[in-house]
C-alpha cells in the first residue's frame, strides 16, 4: 500500500483533500457498479474571471501569434491529476498536457532529478557524448524487447531528438533514403511513395502535415510534399492496393489520438505489415500518442502479435513527462542504413531531457504500474459505457485501450468541454465528435470516479 493525497466532493462540488491509502494496482478494488451522482452545480464559471487575470491575457495576447482558442483562465501550478489557475481554482484534468504528464504533474521524482541535472549540465549538443543520451537510447531498446513477450525483438537503435513532429520527420526521411538503395520498384526517383491513413494526426511540420489527413489543417499550406497518399484506416482491401513497389513507407497510429481515438485491428495491421515485406517498404508506426504505457502496454503496437512488428516506432509525448524530447526507434537493417551526416539535431539527446526521461521510462515501463493502467482504463471504461446507456441520444459509442479512451457523441462535443471545465473537469477533443479521456496514468479510483460525476453533470447541461 501506498499514501496519497486524494481529494473528495462537498455537498456543494467544491474539491477537498483528505488523506487515503490505495494499491499500485486497483485489482483489489471493486469499482461500484452505480454510477456517481452528476454534478449539476456549477463551480467554475467562466464569467468568474479576475479582471487582473483578463487584463493579463489581453497583453499576452498582443504579442503570441493567434493559432489557439483558449478559456480566459491562467493555469500557474499543478500537483498530481489536478492543475490550479491563477486564481486559486482546482481542476481535475483529464487531458494530461494532451497525453503528456504520465505520471502526473509536479511529479517528485521528477522534479529532483530536473533539479539535480539543471545544476550539473543542461546542453552539450550532438557534438560530442553526454551522460545521458546514449544511456536512454539503450535503455529504450532493451525495454522495448523485454516487453516484447514471447515475440522476436526487433528494436536496434534510436535517434533523439526534440518532439514528437521531428521523430516522425525523421522518420519519413529514413523511409525515403530506404527507397532510394532498394532494389525494388522503379528506382530511387520513383520509390519515394508513403501511404497514410484518414484520421491520422502525425504533426504540423510539412513532412508531417502531409501525412496528416484533415483539410483543415493541410489547405491552407498546400501543396504539400509530394508522394503521400492516404489509404481509409482499417480497410485492408482499399489499402493493399495502394501500397505498391513504389511504396518507401508506410505510417500509422496504432491506435488513433487526435483522429477520434480508433484502435487498429490485428487483421489491418499484419495485411500492412505483410504487404511492407513484399515491396520492401518500412513501416512506421506513430506512437506518440498510443505508446510508453498510455493504453496498458508499454508500446501500443504490443497488444498485437508477432506479424505486426515495426521497422520504424516513433515516440514523444510521455517521454520526459513534459519536458520536450523525442525518439525515433529502428530495426537493425534501418538503423545500419543510416550513415554520418544523414540527419542531426542541436538540442535532441540534450543531457537535461534525457536524464529526465531515464526516469520516466523506468517507472512507466514497470510491470504493476503497467497492469494499474489496464485494471484502471478497463473499469473507466465500464464507467463510460454506463455513461452511454444513460445518455444513448448523446453518447454514440465508447471505445479505446487502457487510459486512451474516447467518446464519441452524437453532435459536436465541443460545448461538452466547456461545460465540464465550469464544474472543474478538464477535456480535450478529438476527430469524428469524439471527447479523448487521456488523465495521467497515476489517476486514482476517486479521482476517475470524480471526473464521471462531472462528465455526467456536463452532460445533462448539454441535453437541457
Amino acid at each position: 500500500m501506498r499514501s496519497s493525497i486524494q481529494r473528495t466532493l462537498t455537498s456543494t462540488g467544491r474539491l477537498v483533500s483528505k488523506r487515503n491509502h490505495f494499491p499500485t494496482s486497483i485489482n483489489a478494488i471493486r469499482w461500484s457498479s452505480t454510477l456517481p451522482a452528476a454534478i449539476k452545480d456549477i463551480t467554475h464559471p467562466d464569467t468568474d474571471v479576475p479582471a487582473s487575470t483578463q487584463d493579463k491575457i489581453a497583453r499576452f495576447n498582443k504579442y503570441t501569434v493567434t493559432t489557439y482558442g483558449r478559456p480566459d483562465l491562467v493555469l500557474d501550478r499543478g500537483k498530481g491529476c489536478f492543475v490550479y489557475d491563477s486564481a486559486g481554482r482546482e481542476y481535475l484534468d483529464f487531458t494530461a498536457g494532451i497525453a503528456v504528464v504520465g505520471l502526473g504533474h509536479s511529479d517528485d521524482g521528477v522534479a529532483k532529478v530536473l533539479a539535480d541535472q539543471a545544476q550539473k549540465l543542461v546542453h552539450t549538443s550532438n557534438l560530442y557524448h553526454n551522460e545521458h543520451a546514449g544511456a536512454l537510447a539503450e535503455q529504450l531498446v532493451e525495454t522495448t524487447n523485454q516487453h516484447n513477450g514471447d515475440k522476436t525483438p526487433w528494436a536496434s537503435k534510436v535517434f533523439l531528438s526534440n518532439s514528437g513532429t521531428e521523430a516522425n520527420e525523421g522518420a519519413l526521411k529514413f523511409a525515403r533514403k530506404w527507397g532510394k538503395q532498394s532494389t525494388v520498384g522503379g528506382g530511387p526517383d520513383k520509390k519515394i511513395k508513403v501511404v497514410a491513413f484518414t484520421n491520422a494526426f502525425h504533426g504540423r511540420s510539412m513532412g508531417a502535415l502531409s501525412a496528416t489527413y484533415n483539410p483543415k489543417y493541410q489547405a491552407p499550406f498546400a501543396p504539400l510534399v509530394p508522394g503521400f497518399v492516404t489509404a481509409p484506416y482499417n480497410d485492408i482491401d482499399a489499402t493493399l492496393k495502394l501500397i505498391d513497389e513504389d511504396t518507401c513507407g508506410v505510417i500509422i497510429e496504432p491506435v488513433q489520438g487526435e483522429g477520434g481515438v480508433h484502435p487498429a485491428s490485428e487483421a489491418f495491421l499484419k495485411a500492412l505489415r505483410q504487404r511492407c515485406n513484399e515491396v520492401d517498404a518500412l513501416l512506421i508506426y506513430d506512437e506518440i500518442q498510443c505508446g510508453l504505457g498510455r493504453t496498458g502496454k508499454l508500446w501500443g503496437h504490443q497488444h498485437y502479435g508477432q506479424d505486426c512488428q515495426p521497422d520504424i516506432m516513433t515516440m514523444a509525448k510521455p517521454l520526459a513527462n513534459g519536458v520536450p524530447i523525442g525518439a525515433i526507434m529502428t530495426s537493425e537493417k534501418v538503423g545500419d542504413m543510416i550513415k554520418l551526416g544523414d540527419h542531426g539535431t542541436t538540442f535532441g539527446g540534450n543531457p537535461l531531457a534525457s536524464a529526465v526521461a531515464r526516469h520516466v521510462v523506468g517507472r512507466l515501463s514497470d510491470d504493476s504500474f503497467l497492469k494499474s493502467v489496464q485494471e484502471k482504463g478497463k473499469a473507466l471504461k465500464d464507467d463510460l459505457v454506463a455513461l452511454q446507456q444513460k445518455y444513448p441520444e448523446t453518447i454514440k459509442e465508447v471505445r479505446g485501450k487502457g487510459l486512451l479512451i474516447g467518446v464519441e457523441f452524437t453532435k459536436d462535443p465541443s460545448p461538452i468541454v466547456k461545460l465540464a471545465r465550469e464544474r472543474g473537469l478538464l477535456l480535450v477533443t478529438a476527430g469524428c465528435n469524439t471527447v479523448r479521456i487521456i488523465p495521467p496514468l497515476v489517476l486514482t479510483q476517486d479521482q476517475a470516479r470524480q471526473g464521471i460525476a462531472r462528465l455526467a453533470g456536463a452532460i445533462e447541461a448539454f441535453q437541457e
